[in-house]
């Protein structure tokens, strides 16, 4: 059932938000000691939200199940980013885009497990579990929407310039519907945008990136059986500049503002406490040894270094000029194009124990199609192409800023 018919049921009453959250959460509890899905199960606030609906069901959200990932700030509930040094941190408040879901009549079910503080690809960089069944890879409906369109307000920051907050859901039409909810000018948070989404959305030309065509032939054919099958027209583009420096730049810029915002995290003002003696340098280092993981350490370790008397021209300033001309470059193919397609990741799902034999330097390349728009701050969509060996193949559209509707109408059409 979508979202939107299940609403409309809610609202008519001939579902109970009380019955069906109930049994949500019952099978959550159930599950999830084998599978780590969640990281807190937001029981009474959850059934309190229900049972507000049930009594009046208003909203465009109205009853509807919501699960919220673990770097954005629910009041009351746990909030770690899957991380030991936030273990225990409830906040007094809930970031603008949870305030944005109850609003409408969402209920908040819990907070999910992730890499922590977003470092990772196949969420086995987390403090809390690894997730026996990662979200990523599983054929769902995903978009990131352009940058500063929804409010970063309450999001616990990975690399400030770059975080986004979108949707996932099964359906493309219940990514629609959310995104209305949660987009919006809020002028507690600096970068949120006043513009909203163009409403022309029509699209008649297709740019295919070459590029990102490098795959296993089977991901490749099965991209470009589902573009045949689109009523539109495509042709090959190429993205010279963004496919050789993309990722590298991405990664200096992420790494280095990834460092600063971690730096609070020292046990004084944030984080878990330790024994406090002087000098407090070593206090700090102490609290911060034993509660980061090894991959948050190595981007603390490789930002810092980005950002260091000596190195900053050379990296980060270098990397910033980079980013510049990724966008230019996206900016003038859609001058032509209405938008660009390529593969969400160059694999299909590993197993674990294929995951556990990657360098550091292999888990950043899964990135490699998608931190393109990411640097560009525009928004792009993965929805299910197909299947290889039973395992889904993400096909990846993305749009010039502020046209999700583009991205919408395509995806529905799939």
């Amino acid at each position: 059932m979508k979202a939107k018919e299940y609403v409309e049921k809610v609202k008519s009453r001939e579902i109970s938000a009380v019955k069906t959250t109930k049994g949500i959460l019952n099978e959550i509890k159930k599950i999830n000691g084998t599978y780590s899905f969640f990281n807190a199960i937001s029981e009474n606030l959850a059934l309190e939200l229900a049972e507000r609906i049930d009594k009046n069901p208003k909203g465009k959200l109205a009853g509807l199940p919501i699960s919220i990932k673990d770097d954005l700030c629910v009041k009351g509930v746990e909030t770690t980013c899957s991380s030991n040094i936030l273990k225990g941190y409830r906040p007094p408040f809930n970031a603008t885009l949870v305030n944005n879901l109850i609003r409408e009549g969402a209920v908040i079910i819990g907070k999910t497990n992730q890499d922590a503080f977003g470092f990772g690809s196949f969420n086995v960089n987390t403090d809390m579990g690894i997730p026996k069944n990662p979200v990523a890879f599983c054929g769902v409906s995903g978009v990131s929407p352009t940058y500063g369109l929804v409010s970063r307000y309450g999001l616990i920051d990975y690399a400030n310039s770059l975080d986004k907050l979108g949707p996932i859901a099964k359906y493309v039409e219940d990514l629609e519907l959310v995104l209305d909810v949660i987009k919006g000018y809020d002028f507690k948070d600096s970068t949120s945008l006043k513009q909203d989404i163009i409403k022309e959305k029509e699209v008649k030309k297709v740019g295919l990136i070459k590029e990102t065509l490098d795959v296993d032939p089977k991901i490749k054919d099965i991209i470009l059986k589902k573009l045949d099958e689109m009523n539109v027209e495509y042709e090959k583009v190429l993205l010279p500049k963004t496919s050789k420096y993309a990722l590298p730049s991405y990664y200096i810029i992420a790494m280095a503002e990834a460092s600063t915002n971690l730096a609070k995290y020292c046990g004084m003002r944030y984080g878990q406490e330790g024994k406090v003696n002087l000098p407090f340098n070593e206090s700090f280092s102490e609290v911060r040894t034993k509660n980061f993981n090894k991959e948050v350490k190595r981007r603390i370790i490789l930002g810092t270094f980005t950002r260091m008397a000596g190195y900053r021209d050379a990296f980060y300033l270098k990397a910033m000029k980079v980013r510049t001309l990724v966008i230019e470059e996206y900016k003038d193919l859609f001058k032509k194009y209405d938008l660009l397609v390529s593969p969400t990741m160059p694999i299909v799902a590993p197993k674990l124990s294929e995951v556990n034999k990657l360098k550091p330097r292999d888990h950043y390349m899964m990135d490699v199609m998608t931190v393109g728009p990411n640097l560009a701050g525009i928004p792009h969509m993965s929805v299910n192409a197909g299947f290889y060996d039973k395992l889904p193949v993400g096909i990846m559209f993305t749009a010039n800023h502020l046209n999700e509707k583009r991205l919408f109408q395509v995806g529905k059409g799939l």
